[in-house]
């Protein structure tokens, strides 16, 4: 069953600079902005979550900096992009107003999203502001950011967001409806591909060379992305961003490409917590939160009677019932320190615990999982 936008529960859409800036004013593109704006209201009025992954912010500054240069020095990036973000932001946050959205920005750089405890971090972040009615809008931070640790592209960093939220699909709006045998551009008879079942060697050889002008990327960029993403089990489509209601359009069926979620995408992660990961530690719960885990549910600090060992936020324990079976492992979200405050305790109560409030979980259900019960070993 090809993936779709109807189905899509969250949805992270990136958006080049080439479709941000228009090049007569290098200015944004207000009309478009509105049309996207008007689709991301829509969504939202679906009960869809989105995240939008926004290019722009030196192709907006470069004109009012004076920087005319074909290519620019890394230092007049990193101040064009100081500049720029600031247009950029107001541009965004403006457009959604008008939806009655709220914008919300974030600046992700390389290592948010490969340190643990920053990836848990920004991730707690993003999930907050989705579950609070926000609408994140997030770029490289490239105003910090050097060539060796950065994306360089945002068709990776959204790929990578998309990862990081379990997004159910990952949209990249382009300059072109789709992937194709060869570029268009160049072999009129190049055939257009709807689906892409297997990001097969083949597949990989179609991306070209990055296109003139503002664009960074390039079709070789957005494969990569698509195995980052469809690794991860999110679908990923390649469609056309110039029309005026582009997300209107896919969900009325219009021409893109769609590269289906790898069957075993989603499990792979938690086939990794569970199999490959040396606990730091273990929680103790009692048998009404044993239940809950069972049916699905994040593990709660008022089901925990004990904490075992030494971890940190982001390690690796067991789940353990009071009787000595390991039940389940996960991603703690406190460390043991702090786990030991609250155990016992609802949510309410961890401001004056703890001096902060966390989240209300200490384990997450997207950082859990169950395991055949069998005798737990003593920790050193």
């Amino acid at each position: 069953m090809t993936p779709s936008l109807k189905t899509a529960r969250r949805v992270v859409v990136k958006i080049g600079s080439a479709l941000i800036v228009d090049p007569q004013t290098a200015g944004p593109r207000e009309a478009w902005l509105r049309g996207v704006a008007q689709d991301i209201a829509e969504l939202a009025g679906q009960g869809k979550e989105v995240i939008i992954v926004s290019s722009g912010a030196i192709a907006l500054a470069r004109r009012q900096l004076g920087l005319s240069g074909t290519r620019l020095r890394l230092d007049e990036k990193q101040a064009a992009a100081a500049v720029g973000q600031i247009r950029l932001a107001q541009a965004w946050a403006q457009t959604l107003a008008e939806r009655g959205l709220v914008a919300a920005q974030l600046l992700i750089t390389l290592g948010d999203t490969e340190n643990r405890r920053r990836y848990l971090n920004a991730r707690a972040t993003l999930s907050t502001l989705l579950s609070l009615g926000c609408v994140p809008v997030i770029n490289e931070n490239d105003s910090v950011a050097t060539a060796e640790i950065r994306y360089g592209d945002n068709d990776r960093l959204a790929a990578r967001v998309a990862e990081m939220m379990q997004a159910d699909a990952l949209v990249l709006l382009s300059d072109i409806d789709g992937l194709y045998t060869a570029d268009p551009r160049k072999d009129p008879h190049s055939t257009h591909i709807p689906v892409v079942e297997t990001l097969t060697p083949e597949i990989m050889a179609m991306g070209g060379e990055p296109p003139p002008g503002y664009s960074s990327g390039g079709m070789r960029t957005k494969l990569e992305a698509a195995r980052i993403a469809t690794q991860a089990g999110c679908a990923m489509a390649i469609a056309l961003g110039r029309r005026e209601r582009p997300l209107a359009a896919m969900l009325a069926g219009v021409k893109c490409t769609w590269f289906m979620p790898a069957p075993e995408g989603r499990s792979a992660r938690k086939n990794w917590i569970a199999g490959h990961l040396a606990p730091a530690g273990a929680l103790v719960v009692d048998e009404g939160a044993a239940l809950a885990l069972a049916k699905g549910s994040s593990l709660l600090p008022a089901g925990i009677r004990q904490v075992q060992g030494v971890f940190e936020r982001g390690d690796p324990v067991d789940v353990m019932t009071l009787d000595g079976r390991r039940i389940a492992r996960g991603l703690a979200a406190y460390s043991s320190a702090d786990a030991a405050i609250i155990a016992g305790h609802r949510s309410e109560d961890f401001e004056a615990l703890l001096g902060f409030r966390g989240r209300d979980e200490v384990i997450h259900r997207d950082d859990l999982v169950l395991l055949q019960p069998r005798p737990a070993l003593p920790l050193a």
